[in-house]
């Protein structure tokens, strides 16, 4: 599964700060939203449910949120780039600054898994998160996330 087929322009955003776990979560519900097409409040009870089983904070400044919700067709990623890093209980204690945000139908079990592992590898390379962090703009940011793997896969 490739990012481009998770990830549309208006899925990527760049944001100053958020002044915790929490509003992080709120705002990339409502990035996701209109994406969806579902309710902000539904995608963020998703991602709060999600997140009491375990941060998922995978270290390096990274996290991948993410939620099963009832009516999705596929499954769908958010991208959202803080210019602060915030306290995200990842797995290394370090503040997380990239966030993509996965949602899947309720039903997706295989294609859930190769989305999360897909946009894990990615961001796993210190390559990718240096230039992410260093894109001023959402139009850089989607270019970098979706432009990279494809030029990967050649």
């Amino acid at each position: 599964m490739e990012i481009g087929d998770l990830l549309s322009r208006p899925a990527v955003a760049v944001r100053a700060s958020a002044p915790n776990k929490r509003q992080l979560l709120h705002s990339l519900a409502d990035l996701a939203a209109p994406q969806l097409g579902v309710p902000a409040e539904r995608v963020l009870e998703g991602l709060l449910e999600r997140e009491t089983l375990g941060s998922t904070g995978l270290g390096g400044g990274v996290a991948v949120p993410h939620a099963r919700l009832a009516g999705l067709d596929r499954v769908t990623g958010v991208f959202m780039k803080l210019d602060q890093p915030i306290a995200f209980e990842a797995v290394d204690d370090l503040p997380v600054d990239l966030f993509f945000g996965l949602f899947a139908p309720a039903d997706a079990g295989a294609d859930h898994l190769r989305a999360l592992a897909s946009v894990s590898r990615l961001l796993r390379r210190a390559d990718i998160r240096d230039r992410l962090r260093q894109a001023r703009s959402a139009d850089s940011l989607y270019a970098l996330l979706v432009d990279q793997v494809q030029a990967n896969a050649a």
